[in-house]
């Protein structure tokens, strides 16, 4: 009894000191063993609190939010993605598509896929963003699925930062009849049914019931705009009828016509003249009718209307189908957030070269005075050079060493110029400026550029990047973004090709069309999507095109 009082007394006086509670009692009993006595309730080290993480909003699926995605790898964020479709597509792929030469499931990966293997808390939501909050940080989306049969659900998302990916809207230009009578070629689902419309064209023509005159406007497949896509649309198709389905609907065959409209004078004139030249011969001599100078100004269900720009004469002509193919527009959430942030004036949304939002951040000035040393402007230029490329580029492509060739004076640095003196030597480079072409290309390298300003926000906050004149000053965390441009491929059917590669390297031909099939496969995002486009090409080559309108 003497020794269970005692061992009460001696546990009753450790619990009660805070001094006792804190030591590991250790001491020898019978045997040589060790016996350890420690309080539950013992004060132990506190877990440091967890840290919240910031959360990012990724509205869209597309080439600029799919890069973003996957180039993003710090753990510290928690990734919301928003987008109306559960996958990515490889858009230039899609005129393939409409003739069967790429099957339309070779040609997208489940975004699922795409960021299970992170170690980035991503989570995707299949819906559609309808507003964005600027103000209270918050989206308001809703749903693509009905829930029990109540309608689509709505739900809002907040957001420490928002990453707009959503992509753009076919240009109709506010043509008459062209939203409810033309077919468009940005999705996969246009794809789709642009091939379910061809096919479909050639086994209504076969009926025999049908004059000749009908059979010809069912197979006059009308393509408007002489960009990359319509170009490569109109290429496919033509390679389609004279390769497949004309050995399939032989008494179909002699009735279809390709005609591509193009409001200016020549067709792919981003390209250089060269590849412009050839294309419209190359069409010429396949039997495509290209109308340059040709606006459509209006498309009904039996015909479209164009006008010619040299004498402004009004032409009809009817059609079995028509692809409208023209540049994009702003997505009208888009256009509602532009007015919150003071841009409702624009075309299309700014951001300054670190791919911000303009409205929502302090404007920066290079000073106020009134004059400058040639010397000072010097150093202010190649900060501009570093900010804003195109002015670095239109001085090595006008051969100008500096500022002083820019200002036409040879004198020393120490002439000063004034506001005005500069205004008018820099509007020649303005007159220059344009946008980022909007391609795919440019989007994947936006997405990649921005998630390492993600991956590294921290670290740039300590050491700040930039124009050197700035870095010291901390205003700048991150270099601007520079757009490298690797070429362009512009396929012209026939197993033939056209690139326009960096160094002003043209190259046009059956090889150019294996370099073409090299780069599309490297580029595609997964091993499975390669097998997958891989094996169709070669399907293809072997079997032809599938014909069924599935």
């Amino acid at each position: 009894m003497k020794a269970i009082k005692l061992f009460e007394r001696a546990s009753r006086t450790y619990s009660d000191s805070s001094s006792f509670s804190k030591l590991l009692v250790v001491f020898t009993v019978s045997g040589g063993g060790l016996l350890a006595y420690a309080d539950a309730n013992s004060t132990s080290p506190i877990a440091p609190p967890e840290i919240k993480k910031k959360r990012v909003v990724v509205l869209g699926t597309g080439w600029a939010g799919t890069s973003f995605l996957k180039q993003l790898d710090n753990p510290s964020y928690d990734v919301q993605v928003i987008s109306p479709r559960n996958y990515f597509a490889f858009t230039p792929l899609l005129p393939s598509v409409t003739v069967g030469t790429v099957e339309p499931r070779s040609i997208v990966e489940p975004i699922r896929n795409i960021v299970k293997k992170k170690n980035v808390d991503v989570h995707y939501w299949e819906a559609e963003c309808f507003k964005i909050d600027s103000q209270s940080k918050k989206v308001h989306c809703r749903s693509n699925q009905n829930i029990d049969g109540k309608g689509k659900e709505e739900f809002v998302v907040d957001y420490d930062y928002l990453v707009i990916a959503m992509g753009a809207r076919p240009n109709t230009f506010n043509t008459p009849g062209v939203v409810e009578h033309c077919n468009f070629l940005k999705e996969v689902e246009d794809a789709q049914k642009i091939r379910r419309s061809v096919i479909d064209a050639f086994e209504k023509a076969s009926l025999p019931s049908l004059s000749d005159e009908e059979r010809q406007k069912m197979l006059h497949f009308v393509v408007v705009g002489g960009g990359p896509t319509g170009v490569e649309f109109a290429a496919e198709l033509h390679d389609f009828v004279k390769e497949d389905l004309v050995k399939l609907y032989p008494a179909a065959g002699k009735y279809v016509k390709i005609t591509l409209l193009e409001a200016a004078d020549h067709i792919l004139t981003m390209f250089d003249k060269r590849i412009t030249e050839f294309a419209e011969d190359k069409f010429k001599r396949d039997g495509i009718d290209v109308k340059l100078g040709s606006m459509v100004i209006k498309v009904s269900d039996k015909e479209i209307s164009t006008k010619a720009r040299v004498n402004g004469q009004v032409a009809t002509m009817p059609y079995g189908m028509v692809v409208w193919s023209t540049g994009i527009g702003t997505d009208p959430v888009v256009k509602d957030f532009m007015k919150q942030v003071g841009q409702e004036t624009r075309r299309v949304l700014a951001t300054d070269e670190w791919l911000r939002v303009e409205g929502t951040d302090s404007i920066y000035a290079l000073g106020d005075s009134g004059k400058l040393t040639v010397k000072e402007l010097q150093e202010v230029v190649d900060d501009i050079c570093e900010r804003y490329p195109q002015v670095d580029l239109y001085l090595k492509t006008k051969k100008l060493r500096n500022i002083a060739d820019l200002l036409k004076d040879d004198s020393k640095s120490s002439v000063e110029i004034s506001i005005e003196e500069l205004k008018a030597a820099l509007k020649e480079v303005d007159a220059q400026v344009k946008n980022l072409p909007a391609t795919a290309q440019v989007a994947a390298q936006q997405g990649a550029y921005l998630a390492k300003c993600f991956n590294r926000m921290e670290e740039a906050e300590k050491n700040p990047e930039g124009p050197l004149r700035f870095r010291g000053e901390g205003r700048h965390r991150f270099r601007p973004f520079r757009y490298k441009h690797f070429g362009q491929f512009a396929p012209l059917g026939g197993e033939q090709t056209a690139a326009q590669l960096p160094g002003d390297w043209v190259s046009i031909g059956h090889s150019t069309q294996w370099l073409w099939y090299s780069v599309y496969a490297s580029k595609l995002v997964s091993w499975r999507t390669r097998s997958l486009v891989v094996t169709d090409w070669v399907k293809r080559f072997i079997f032809g095109r599938d014909s069924s309108s599935i």
